[in-house]
């Protein structure tokens, strides 16, 4: 006997994998079968990438309204805040002018007070600042191109002046305009007689009076101040 397989062996391997094979292939499909599948494979997943586009596509178009909507938006504030800004730049102005006009007007009538009664005079002037929100005035001497605060730097008759002349500048910028009448008591009891000023105040009453129109009924005990048509009491009482 020669070496080797045993023939009977052999046959029933070949047996057992001819039987093997017929049945793997008759389990795999046909290939008509098989292109079915893969096309309906294929379909599915173009449906899936197609439904995906649908919604990045509508997810993109939705971002995209919103986003020119925000622009609109955005331009639209842009645009009410640029004429906002030109408002209150038109508004500062106006009040700027407004202020130089009230000083000017104020200024002159109260430094011309001061200038009719008493030598060597202060100027007047009013200071504007921004304070809090509001712009608040204050309200000082100068002289020399020194600023002082009236109160602390000048005697009470010189207050007496400035705040008759205040009075009379205010009822001339009065909106709407008042009648022309300004009712004093005793507005002049601190200005001094021995210095000569006292003798200066008829004169200023007289000077305001004719330029601006106005009316002065004032109530004084001072003889130096009887100007114009006086009511002496004492002599209605003795009627």
């Amino acid at each position: 006997m020669g070496s080797g397989v045993p023939r009977k062996f052999t046959k029933q391997v070949e047996v057992f994998y001819f039987k093997h094979l017929f049945f793997w292939q008759l389990s795999l499909p046909s290939p008509d079968n098989r292109m079915r599948t893969l096309k309906m494979e294929i379909t599915q997943l173009f449906d899936k990438l197609f439904s995906q586009v649908s919604e990045k596509r509508t997810a993109y178009k939705l971002a995209r309204s919103q986003y020119e909507t925000e622009k609109e938006n955005l331009e639209r504030a842009k645009a009410s805040l640029a004429a906002a800004e030109q408002a209150r730049d038109i508004i500062q102005e106006v009040a700027q002018q407004l202020q130089r006009e009230v000083h000017h007007r104020i200024a002159g009538i109260v430094t011309l007070g001061l200038k009719t009664v008493f030598d060597n005079p202060y100027t007047f002037k009013i200071n504007f600042e921004k304070k809090r929100g509001r712009t608040e005035a204050e309200m000082l001497f100068e002289r020399d191109g020194v600023e002082l605060d009236p109160f602390s730097s000048a005697g009470g008759g010189v207050i007496d002046v400035a705040a008759f002349a205040l009075r009379v500048a205010c009822l001339s910028l009065s909106k709407p305009s008042l009648r022309p009448i300004l009712i004093l008591d005793e507005p002049f009891k601190n200005v001094s007689k021995s210095k000569g000023y006292l003798d200066q105040i008829p004169s200023l009453l007289e000077k305001l009076s004719e330029e601006l129109g106005l009316r002065i009924i004032m109530v004084t005990h001072i003889e130096e101040l009887k100007v114009g048509k006086v009511i002496d009491l004492e002599e209605l009482k003795e009627l």
